[in-house]
């Protein structure tokens, strides 16, 4: 069995590019979240930090992360982001994960 993949990525927008980098993270969840391989794609903005956002993204493994970054949504991305952002991405593994939806509940 292959172990999912999670995906964190934190950006900081640049001086005067929140409104331009929100853009391109928006134009980004409906087609990542239709990858066939992609579990989870979610964009959340800092409630101290309006300028830091975080994508927070599930994999059902490194194949489905290599075929997210080969899509032409991705490139673009890639292609713009150094200029709207300061970016840390981290690739993690699951230890202890919780998956699914609701844990149970009704």
């Amino acid at each position: 069995m292959t172990a999912n993949v999670k995906i964190v990525a934190v950006l900081t927008a640049r001086a005067d590019t929140v409104d331009r980098l929100r853009a391109l993270l928006d134009a980004m969840l409906k087609p990542s979240r239709a990858e066939p391989g992609n579990l989870r794609y979610d964009l959340w903005q800092d409630q101290s930090d309006p300028n830091r956002f975080v994508l927070d993204e599930l994999y059902a493994d490194a194949d489905a992360v290599t075929a997210h970054r080969a899509t032409a949504h991705f490139q673009n991305y890639l292609s713009q982001i150094g200029d709207l952002a300061e970016r840390a991405a981290f690739v993690l593994k699951p230890i202890s994960a919780t998956l699914g939806c609701c844990h149970g509940q009704a």
